[in-house]
């Protein structure tokens, strides 16, 4: 059954903290109704974020004992960062998707599935040298990150469910377990990073909670296939400007998606089967600089063109190679 609250007058109140790293900003959401206080996402887990708050609460009179709920678009660091120090005040409610709330707890088993995971993909993939520096730092980053465990109880939501007039939409793509939340009164989307104006929104490959890996980039295309049909007037992004032209600027994202895989396929055609030659063939010197990132996509888009059925694979001595069908 889907969870409804309230829905009344609405107030948005953003947060834009500013970063000089190609993100531009950490945005986060105060959504003001005669009866709650919401807050969307929460930045990073600084004290800077944390003033940011405090400063936008006091101009509009509120304090963070004001805050009622808390909804979460996805389960990043960069987007539930100060969520702990809010409920250690108050004892709120904090929604998200059923998905995120053993990446969230920090569960033990899943992230060492996690590791077993990425080991294996880096191995058939023939990453040699640079996916073991990887793995490496993955488990330094799962021993650091446990600070980083949500504290509170988390109540899972899902497509369709509507929170205080915001209505949940299942998004999967740049996370397993993304969603964003519209208010079709106003037309207005609150996005995470499902779409953000001046950079692409990275289909990031992870496994699911049994260590299959999920088909990320082709869900990344269905949920912005479904969010282009949405009438939006305005999109609040995760990070950088809002967003006026969300329909343009979705489908110029899928038409990016399909010329890079376009673009990958011909590479395969040019004798380059193996995942870390296309990444370094595809990305040069980022293949060294933004290993993780280059190899998700670059594996994403294998994965994608094999469910179109542009591609097929051999194994090899423990390594995948692909061929154009």
């Amino acid at each position: 059954m889907s969870l409804i609250l309230s829905n009344e007058g609405v107030t948005v109140h953003p947060i834009v903290v500013p970063t000089k790293f190609s993100l531009k900003s950490f945005n986060f959401y105060l959504v003001e109704q005669a009866d709650s206080l919401t807050l969307i996402d929460g930045g990073i887990p600084t004290d800077e974020c944390w003033e940011y708050l405090e400063n936008v609460l006091a101009k509009n009179d509120l304090h963070v004992s004001d805050i009622t709920q808390v909804l979460l678009t996805h389960n990043h660091e960069d987007h539930v960062g100060i969520i702990n120090r809010i409920t250690d005040i108050k004892d709120v409610p904090v929604y998200a998707h059923a998905d995120s709330i053993y990446r969230l707890k920090r569960d033990k088993d899943y992230f060492a599935l996690r590791i077993d995971f990425f080991k294996q993909l880096y191995e058939e993939m023939d990453c040699g040298d640079f996916g073991t520096r990887q793995i490496e730092k993955i488990t330094k980053l799962m021993s650091r990150n446990e600070k980083n465990t949500v504290r509170s109880d988390i109540i899972p939501i899902a497509e369709n469910d509507i929170i205080s007039g915001l209505k949940v939409f299942e998004t999967p793509g740049h996370s397993p377990d993304h969603i964003v939340f519209f208010d079709e009164q106003k037309k207005e989307l609150f996005g995470g990073d499902h779409l953000v104006s001046h950079i692409s929104s990275n289909a990031i490959v992870e496994p699911d909670r049994d260590g299959r890996r999920i088909q990320t980039l082709s869900q990344y295309v269905q949920s912005l296939q479904k969010c282009s049909n949405f009438e939006i007037n305005l999109v609040y992004p995760g990070h950088g400007e809002l967003i006026r032209n969300s329909r343009e600027l979705f489908n110029y994202r899928l038409e990016r998606i399909h010329l890079k895989s376009d673009q990958v396929l011909t590479f395969i055609k040019e004798g380059y089967n193996t995942g870390k030659e296309l990444a370094q063939v595809f990305y040069k010197e980022k293949y060294k600089s933004e290993f993780a990132l280059v190899m998700s996509e670059i594996v994403g888009h294998l994965d994608y063109l094999e469910s179109n059925h542009k591609v097929e694979k051999v194994k090899k001595k423990g390594v995948w190679h692909y061929k154009a069908s």
